[in-house]
């Protein structure tokens, strides 16, 4: 059986890596998760600014796609980002908007938002 990829948009520090993929294979029966790592990236992705930033990202997110079939992205945002350091409110709201940015590239994926909080635990 093919293995099933998913790719996570995700900030650099290293504490939301495993509950991130963790949460992702354990939601969505997925097998692999290809990360792209970026610092604040529900602040970039949200505000939608940094265009060379935003390619950077969606040459990654491509070749998750056409390379190792993911379907499902996700982009999360965290509790004490030293990048984008706002109350948990503002990082939901710039999920959401992230989400609706990533939808509006239109690739065939499903386009989650994923929040880690101080324990370090997932939740949509």
């Amino acid at each position: 059986m093919k293995p099933k990829f998913a790719t996570a948009i995700n900030c650099i520090d290293g504490r939301v890596q495993v509950p991130v993929t963790e949460f992702i294979r354990g939601n969505y029966g997925i097998d692999y998760v290809d990360m792209i790592t970026i610092p604040g990236p529900d602040k970039i992705l949200s505000e939608n600014k940094e265009s060379s930033l935003i390619e950077l990202i969606k040459r990654r997110m491509l070749i998750s796609i056409e390379k190792h079939g993911s379907r499902i992205v996700v982009i999360a945002g965290h509790y004490d980002c030293a990048a984008n350091p706002v109350e948990e409110k503002e990082h939901l709201d710039q999920i959401k908007e992230a989400v609706k940015n990533i939808k509006a590239w239109n690739f065939e994926v499903d386009v989650y938002g994923v929040w880690v909080d101080k324990d370090w635990n997932c939740r949509k």
